[in-house]
């Protein structure tokens, strides 16, 4: 079967017509029930893939014979999740495939979760190869819940979060009544094993081999191995990493040659003695600084040494340490580098505390409030401070991140900000709308395409801005409600633009007609 990508790819103008007509929002329920009877399968895949649906299109979608149009609505990521969910008995492999696999979404959003009900339903009954990505469909609560869920499907699943389970989680699963859990628990507790992991322990560079390295209990002849006689040329590194390590091996690779060996010891390790820590303060390589600058037991003296660092990156880094009073803090001669590819969404994991979070919104820091602004529980009166910040990377990382993040603020940060997630500030729940119109004659074709959005730009600017250069900018105007009819008749015959056109919600119900009726290949002149 052809890719979405290339179904799209083969579709004539007539066919992408009748796609845009399926995402038009004047369209009726009975338009869209003929476009599901009749269009072309490139038009059927938009409607059932790109848009919110009717009930009744609903029913005739979930209960249509072909299996790939109920394939292409198991990942529908407008639709609400229970109606998805009425596919997860579907006879088809390859609808259950697409509805374990879920809407496509880029991290760090997820599709809305899926019911309870219907995740354990796919636990029990579907094949292992269909839940990889599963996980991104279900709720925080049953996520918690898998560990010790009456269901022992569920409680597999539970063991593969076994790194952040509890002791007692961790006994109950190794002691649970069915066997597949006890023996999943059982290879997750014997990287704990140093007698096993050294039997395991391929001799030869591989997945295996890093996995065991970096993450599992490492016995002597295992670690004295890897100082003598190393099979890859990362061994050392990777060692360094692993908090079983033993500290005459710590102190041994805190002085070792290679400066990514040393990184790694000053990442990793909170054990290292005094002498090793110094050694790593006034270390050659400035790499190593950086890294050692984190280190939560620098004292006094070494985090003023650090402080007057030659190089500007190892100061920046110290200048954060949270032994540092404000005042301190403030007489160190760093730079925050504006490096937008750091200004993103970040995943929602466990909230810091709120008493530690007010403290570094407060700070004189940057680095230390655009880590507060990243908090997506952010109370609202640093909400309302952090809008206000001078910092570039500040305003964004909020505007970013929280949900009540003010219209004001959204706005502002995407005109003033152009890397990367810039456009998914539009999909914030308070993106303003009115007011957009002035951003028209904007020399950023990514701004001027925000005029679109306001409902009282004039018809004469929305009739312009479809010629504008930019195809995305024409696209927009082009949906527009406010395009001169007789400028909407134009472009339903061009080529780039006629499946925009045909999305307008003004186009008239009778041209909607004679789009189905003639597979979108007519259409009456909008008068």
């Amino acid at each position: 079967m052809p890719t979405p990508d290339q179904i799209w790819e083969d579709a004539d103008l007539s066919t992408r017509r009748l796609a845009g007509l399926a995402l038009n929002p004047s369209a009726t329920a009975d338009v869209l029930l003929r476009l599901l009877a009749e269009a072309l399968l490139a038009a059927r895949m938009v409607l059932c893939r790109d848009r919110d649906l009717p009930g009744s299109v609903l029913d005739a979608v979930i209960e249509h014979p072909d299996r790939c149009i109920r394939g292409f609505f198991a990942r529908n990521p407008h639709v609400d999740p229970a109606q998805r969910a009425r596919l997860v008995d579907d006879p088809d492999w390859f609808v259950r495939a697409h509805l374990a696999e879920g809407p496509r979404t880029t991290e760090p959003d997820r599709p809305g979760p899926l019911p309870d009900a219907t995740v354990i339903r796919m636990l029990v009954t579907y094949e292992a190869e269909h839940l990889w990505s599963l996980y991104r469909q279900m709720s925080a609560g049953l996520v918690r819940s898998l560990p010790s869920h009456p269901v022992a499907e569920a409680r597999l699943q539970g063991v593969f979060g076994w790194t952040t389970l509890s002791d007692a989680e961790r006994a109950a699963l190794l002691a649970d009544p069915d066997e597949r859990v006890r023996e999943a628990a059982q290879r997750y507790a014997r990287d704990k094993d140093p007698a096993w992991v050294e039997s395991a322990l391929p001799d030869h560079p591989c997945h295996a081999r890093t996995h065991l390295l970096l993450h599992s209990a490492l016995s002597r002849a295992a670690v004295d191995s890897v100082l003598t006689a190393p099979a890859g040329a990362d061994d050392r590194a990777m060692i360094a990493f692993n908090p079983t390590l033993p500290p005459d091996a710590v102190v041994l690779l805190a002085a070792d040659p290679d400066p990514k060996v040393r990184e790694e010891i000053a990442r990793r390790r909170a054990d290292l003695p005094p002498a090793e820590r110094q050694a790593l303060v006034a270390d050659p390589h400035p790499e190593v600084r950086r890294t050692i600058a984190h280190h939560p037991d620098l004292d006094a003296d070494e985090r003023r040494t650090l402080a007057t660092d030659t190089d500007p990156r190892v100061r920046l880094a110290v200048s954060v340490h949270p032994a540092f009073s404000e005042e301190e803090r403030a007489r160190i001669d760093y730079l925050v580098p504006m490096d937008q590819r750091s200004f993103g969404a970040c995943s929602q994991g466990t909230p810091r505390d709120p008493e530690a979070v007010r403290r570094d919104a407060l700070s004189g820091h940057p680095v230390l409030r655009r880590r507060a602004a990243q908090e997506h529980t952010l109370p609202p009166d640093l909400v309302a401070l952090l809008a206000e910040d001078d910092d570039l990377g500040v305003r964004v990382l909020l505007a970013q991140n929280h949900p009540d993040a003010p219209a004001a603020l959204l706005l502002r940060s995407f005109l003033e900000y152009t890397g990367p997630e810039r456009a998914r500030l539009t999909t914030r729940p308070n993106f303003p709308r009115a007011g957009l119109a002035e951003c028209a004659e904007h020399a950023d074709p990514q701004v001027r395409a925000l005029a679109a959005r306001d409902p009282h730009i004039p018809p004469a600017t929305v009739e312009r801005l479809t010629s504008d250069p930019d195809p995305e900018v024409r696209s927009a105007f082009t949906r527009h409600p406010n395009l001169p009819r007789a400028r909407l008749a134009e472009l339903l015959a061009d080529d780039q633009l006629a499946h925009p056109a045909a999305a307008n919600p003004t186009l008239p119900p009778a041209t909607m007609d004679r789009l189905l009726a003639t597979q979108g290949r007519e259409f009456l002149t909008p008068g």
